[in-house]
């Protein structure tokens, strides 16, 4: 029999056309099947002068000759099947020694894998697809996998292999994924596909499963091991995974890490495992550089400690080489940015996070990708993520793509992404970007520049059972997270559960709320009387979804100003008005997101080349705000009354809302425990009200918990002396009521103490000032 090929076969590896290089490189029987005791192997080495074939059983050395093609090297061996052998390399006068990586035959993806993944129902496939390190043999090295399946040819680049997509060629599987197991590989590998499609046109891309990219502007994957994080959250986790989060606080700091605080250029890179790595310059300014994860953790975790929030949420922290983009262009879905480190030094952020009390929601973007060469876009030569027609794949005013969710596979590659965030990096939530433009197929489109779905409608069908099912996976796997909608339309049950056909989130973001409330606080006090109905209109349909009141950065960029810009009034009344604003923000149903630098009252607006004007707490307007800010949130989460029954009706209850001559409403928020209840009082107007009546349904001393006027936020001091008593006086439908002052552009919160009853009910006499 002999062991010799054809030249077709040769021309095919040569010229990189082969779908299964293993079926002529590598090791090959010779005789009849049992009785095989020859052996040919084969490799295909285009920078080679000569290879020897190297036998560690065997301790010998065989040379290879070159009979096909100058750099087509074989030899035959009489002996049993040859295990981890060697190849000896002598090119441009040097020799190096590697395993071959066609002598590897072992596949980590198994046929069922591949089943499960044609049906986009691999929750895990990230641990199939992408580059994991494996032992082969006794061979330690890296296994690559890709889904490519319209390619014509798939190799992988490196430094490893000088970049030449001729050396290591992959074998294709079931028609759809290519892989190849490389030894001796390790962390730290920086590797791109070649991918060719059917014209011989040639792509170099990221990895859609990569870990971890470079810095931009360099645009290569880098090997990671994401399981050599020793965590030490268990307690957390354990305690997230028993609890329902919309019977908890949930007070949210929204920040960019890029423009949240820079540090000099010259300052030693803190990271996990020391000095002294490389962090690349901010694009803004070439004397500073981003903050590491872990410098983050010293800086970032005490300061929304002390503010008092219960969770960060960061703007997308995926790969995404445009630092303009804020983070929603995303080409590495899989891979935490490099800006800012390794991913293990994201998991010991997020791990410090949990261990100071603190979850992490990560900004998620299903919605749309760039079409940067090294991304998903035309991946393998053809609309593979991306719908082919441009009426359904593109967002012509973002400048992205959108993803084809009818297609099982990109399904597969969302959904097990999504799940991926909470599976390696122990997030708490995500908040899932632009969910309105995902389910509308007209989103921002003319007529005739949209196609109908199947039944004539304009809703993306295909994008809420995409919505559903990665709702479903992430909550089966880990109960007790978040996931929030950014969603601003009246698409009904967003966050309904799917098994009575929402959505599947727990919680939306009130758009409605955050438009109504800047209209009306952006406009002068005396014009306010008229337009009562935005300060109360909320409550019409506050039980129709799981609200988050957010007011987020995409309120203060573009022109909008920031919070204090937008107020009315000197600069007092502009103080007044934020507190005012961010008090009944607090007191009113739903879970709370407030965006950097509105805590301590920034002018400016958001600029993501910079820094937060972090010199404006050097001033006593800016501390006080501060001040007023981390008070109001120690009040919202030590008071079950303002979050734990944030979704029933019974959680709240109006006392007055039509008193618009003053500008004055009037509610009370009750926990679960009914009989553990605040009143809150809102006067919205520059004028104070003294003797202002408001009923209460039960009699006793009615402590003032908060002040938004009170001296040390910067107000005028005007109060109640600490509280007030109830007169048996029936007044907006309650029992009783209680005689206050009202002070200006104001919020009261009181709350009856039960351990004062029985008391004798003091005189209130002379001057309401507190």
């Amino acid at each position: 029999m002999t062991y010799t090929i054809n030249a077709d076969q040769v021309h095919q590896i040569v010229h990189n056309l082969h779908h299964d290089p293993f079926e002529v490189l590598g090791c090959h029987p010779l005789g009849d099947h049992g009785k095989v005791n020859q052996w040919v192997i084969r490799a295909y080495l285009p920078t080679a002068e000569a290879v020897t074939v190297l036998l560690p059983t065997d301790r010998r050395e065989v040379t290879m000759t070159t009979a096909h093609h100058p750099n087509f090297f074989e030899c035959v061996l009489d002996l049993e099947e040859p295990k981890n052998y060697q190849l000896r390399i002598t090119e441009d006068g040097h020799e190096r020694v590697i395993y071959d990586p066609y002598g590897f035959k072992t596949p980590k993806l198994t046929d069922f894998d591949l089943h499960v993944f044609g049906e986009g129902n691999h929750h895990r496939i990230y641990e199939k697809l992408g580059a994991h390190l494996m032992t082969v043999d006794g061979v330690k090295g890296v296994y690559f996998a890709v889904w490519a399946p319209n390619a014509r040819n798939v190799s992988i680049l490196g430094d490893f292999n000088n970049w030449d997509g001729r050396l290591h060629q992959m074998r294709k599987r079931n028609n759809m994924v290519w892989e190849l197991f490389i030894p001796e590989l390790g962390v730290g590998t920086s590797y791109k596909y070649e991918i060719k499609n059917w014209e011989g046109h040639i792509y170099e891309k990221t990895d859609p499963y990569g870990f971890y990219q470079e810095v931009r502007p360099k645009t290569a994957s880098i090997v990671a091991d994401l399981d050599r994080y020793q965590w030490h959250d268990e307690d957390w986790l354990e305690a997230r995974r028993t609890s329902d989060p919309l019977n908890k606080p949930v007070s949210v700091y929204e920040l960019h890490l890029g423009s949240w605080l820079h540090t000099a250029y010259d300052e030693p890179v803190k990271t996990l495992h020391g000095e002294g790595v490389p962090v690349e310059v901010s694009e803004w300014n070439t004397g500073a550089r981003f903050l590491t994860y872990y410098e983050l953790v010293d800086k970032l975790i005490p300061y929304v400690k002390e503010l008092g929030y219960t969770h960060i949420e960061l703007l997308p922290i995926a790969e995404h080489p445009f630092d303009g983009s804020w983070g929603y262009q995303v080409t590495g879905y899989y891979a935490p940015t490099s800006r800012f480190g390794s991913p293990e030094d994201f998991m010991y952020f997020v791990d410090q996070c949990h261990l100071n009390g603190i979850g992490v929601i990560i900004d998620w973007v299903p919605g749309h990708f760039p079409k940067d060469g090294h991304g998903l876009a035309f991946f393998d030569g053809t609309h593979l993520y991306e719908h082919g027609d441009p009426r359904k794949g593109e967002h012509k005013e973002w400048g992205t793509l959108i993803f084809n969710y009818g297609r099982n596979e990109v399904r597969n590659f969302l959904v097990a992404n999504a799940l991926f965030w909470f599976d390696k990096y122990h997030i708490d939530g995500m908040r899932v970007d632009a969910v309105a433009s995902m389910l509308y197929l007209d989103y921002c489109r003319e007529e005739g520049e949209w196609v109908a779905n199947e039944y004539g409608g304009r809703e993306n069908l295909e994008a809420a059972d995409f919505l559903r099912q990665v709702n479903s996976v992430v909550y089966s796997y880990f109960p007790g997270i978040l996931s929030i909608a950014e969603e601003s339309t009246s698409w009904p049950m967003v966050s309904w559960p799917t098994y009575v056909g929402g959505l599947g989130f727990n919680l939306k973001w009130n758009m409605g709320w955050m438009h109504d409330m800047l209209d009306y606080f952006s406009m002068d006090p005396w014009f306010r009387q008229f337009h009562q109905n935005s300060i109360t209109f909320s409550m019409w349909y506050n039980h129709s979804e799981n609200y988050m009141l957010a007011l987020s950065h995409d309120e203060v960029v573009h022109g909008k100003s920031n919070m204090l810009g937008k107020m009315p009034g000197d600069e007092w009344q502009k103080y007044a008005n934020v507190r005012a604003l961010f008090t009944y923000m607090f007191t009113h149903p739903g879970k709370k997101t407030m965006f950097m630098s509105m805590e301590f009252g920034q002018w400016s607006e958001w600029n993501v080349w910079g820094d937060l004007e972090w010199h404006l707490l050097n001033y006593p307007p800016h501390q006080q705000l501060k001040q007023f800010f981390t008070e109001l949130n120690h009040l919202y989460k030590n008071e079950p009354a303002l979050y734990s029954n944030d979704f029933e009706e019974a959680g709240f209850q109006w006392i007055d809302c039509s008193d618009n001559r003053h500008s004055v409403v009037s509610f009370i928020r009750r926990a679960k425990d009914s009989a553990e209840f605040v009143v809150t009082i809102c006067n919205f107007t520059p004028q104070p009200h003294s003797h202002y009546r408001v009923g209460v349904p039960e009699a006793g001393f009615y402590t003032e918990l908060f002040n938004s006027d009170a001296r040390q936020y910067g107000g005028s001091n005007m109060g109640n002396l600490g509280g007030k008593w109830t007169e048996e006086w029936s007044f907006h439908e309650q029992p009783y009521s209680l005689d206050l002052c009202l002070p200006p552009l104001s919020v009261l919160v009181l709350k009856l103490d039960r351990k004062a009853e029985g008391n004798a009910i003091p005189t209130q006499e002379g001057s309401e000032i507190a």
